[in-house]
Parts: C-alpha cells; sequence; structure tokens
C-alpha cells in the first residue's frame, strides 16, 4: 500500500486499506510517531500548568532535561531541530532572563549581592536570579510544547479530537482547511513576485518601493484567496460535507494502551520534580 492508497495488484486485487497507516515514516524507535496527539498534549499539560507558579531555577531547568531526554529519544533529529533545541532556545530563554532582570523592582532584591552599577542604577544577583529563573520557565513551557510541535500532524491532531473529544467534524476540518490555507497564499505570494519581476515591475528600492510593491500584491493575492476559497467550498459540497452527523474517516486515530502508558509515565516524572523541588519553588 502506498500513501495515497492500496496498489491493486493480480495476486491482491481485494487489498484493503489499512486504516491505522501511518503517515510519518521514522524508525521504530522515535516512539512519538506512533502516540495518539491527544496523549502527547495530555501528558506535559499539568507540568505546563504548574510551571506558571514556580519562582525557583531548579524546577524548570528540571523540566527542561526531562523534554530533552523525551524528544532525543522519540523524534527524528535534523540540522534545523538541533540548531533550535541547542543553540536557539538557551539563547532565547537567556535574553528573556536578561530582559527580566532589568525590569525586576530593585527595592525587593536590594538585600541581594551588587553585580554591576551604572551611577544611581543597580543590577542585584537577586534580579537575576528572578530574571533567569523566569527565563527557564519559558522554556521549559516551550521545550514541552514541542514534545507535541515536533512529532504531530495537524490532520491526525484533527482526527484525535474528532474520534475521541467528539468535537463535530464541521468544526475540525472546516479549521484545518482554514490552517491550509496560509501555505497556499505563500506559494501564490512566489507566484506573484515572479510575474512581477517578469515584467520588470520592481518599483525601485527603498522603503517607500517597497512599501508599492506590497499593494501591487494585495489585489492579484485577494483574487486567488478568493478563487481558492470557492474551489475549496465546491469540493466540500460535493462530497457532502455536513449533510451528516458524522462522517467516515480513512484514517483512524486510536488511543491505545500506550498512550496510557505513556501519560502515566509523564505524570510519575512530572510529580516527583515537583516532590523534589517544591519546598523550595512553589
Amino acid at each position: 500500500m502506498t500513501a495515497t492508497g492500496p496498489v491493486l495488484t493480480a495476486q491482491a486485487p481485494r487489498a484493503a486499506v489499512d486504516p491505522y497507516a501511518d503517515r510519518i515514516h521514522a524508525s521504530p524507535v522515535r516512539f512519538l510517531y506512533g502516540l495518539n496527539p491527544l496523549a502527547k498534549l495530555a501528558a506535559p499539560l499539568p507540568a505546563m500548568v504548574l510551571l506558571v507558579f514556580v519562582r525557583d531555577a531548579a524546577t524548570p531547568a528540571a523540566f527542561v532535561l526531562l523534554a530533552y531526554a523525551v524528544l532525543l529519544v522519540g523524534v527524528s533529529f535534523t540540522r534545523r531541530l538541533a540548531v533550535v533545541l541547542l543553540l536557539a532556545l538557551p539563547l532565547g530563554a537567556a535574553a528573556i532572563g536578561f530582559g527580566f532582570a532589568l525590569w525586576t523592582d530593585a527595592a525587593r532584591v536590594d538585600q541581594s549581592v551588587v553585580v554591576f552599577q551604572l551611577g544611581s542604577w543597580t543590577l542585584y544577583g537577586g534580579a537575576l536570579a528572578v530574571g533567569f529563573a523566569t527565563g527557564l520557565r519559558i522554556a521549559a513551557i516551550v521545550a514541552l510544547t514541542l514534545i507535541t510541535g515536533l512529532s504531530t500532524t495537524g490532520p491526525d491532531l484533527v482526527r484525535a479530537t474528532v474520534q475521541q473529544l467528539r468535537v463535530p467534524y464541521r468544526i475540525g476540518y472546516t479549521a484545518l482547511a482554514a490552517f491550509r490555507f496560509v501555505p497556499r497564499f505563500g506559494h501564490e505570494l512566489d507566484v506573484i513576485r515572479q510575474a512581477h519581476r517578469v515584467r520588470g515591475a520592481h518599483g525601485g528600492r527603498g522603503p517607500i518601493a517597497a512599501v508599492a510593491r506590497w499593494f501591487g500584491y494585495i489585489v492579484p493575492l485577494l483574487a486567488g484567496a478568493i478563487r481558492h476559497a470557492e474551489r475549496v467550498a465546491l469540493a466540500m459540497d460535493a462530497r457532502a460535507f455536513g449533510a451528516h452527523a458524522d462522517r467516515t474517516e480513512r484514517h483512524l486515530v486510536p488511543f491505545r494502551a500506550r498512550d496510557v502508558v505513556f501519560i502515566v509515565l509523564f505524570w510519575i516524572a512530572s510529580a516527583a520534580i515537583f516532590t523534589v523541588f517544591f519546598p523550595w519553588g512553589l
């Protein structure tokens, strides 16, 4: 069977469609791709909510390490992903932490060590501790969201909400169709830019020329969006979208025992981290 459907041959004239066919091809070791999207949402959700209320640095740092460990085993790493996890996220957390340190009320931390002083302004060690704890907390929440974001496709998430959470398919698949407008707009914008270059309609250089070019893109982009919306509406009407209370799913996203095991193990790990750091941080 291929990604588009079963291949009918002389030896297998009645090859059935596998309803549990994987849409992401990865090594069996990368277990996150085989889990239900709702399980990957439910597992880190309690920790993400509780991280909003912690004030220490050790608790979010532990959750960053936990999320990195799960991602290291559960997803396929690319060069871009490695740069995001090992460089962009730590640098972003450091920048946010330093920014919060500058905005921390000095009157609340003036008993701590003086790190830097410029005239009447003083940067205290307590302000840095508060700022970097906040940066680590944001980094931990982002890292936990990556468990779902890096291993789940939009269609599978919609299918899971429709099949397990009983969200009306009219809402789920309408939202999915709307999200798919974004890459379509990007493609049409590239086509419009290429057409303008072929006709020599660059408009010169500078900010005024750039604004004029963007105004030239708006009308054809809007026209293309209207045409695409009409095609989508006609396709949905041709498939009797919304005519019945439910629809038959070609691809099922089941909730298996492995999903329950993952949720329970992640909750146990989260509870252990909060138990260890609770007296000091929460």
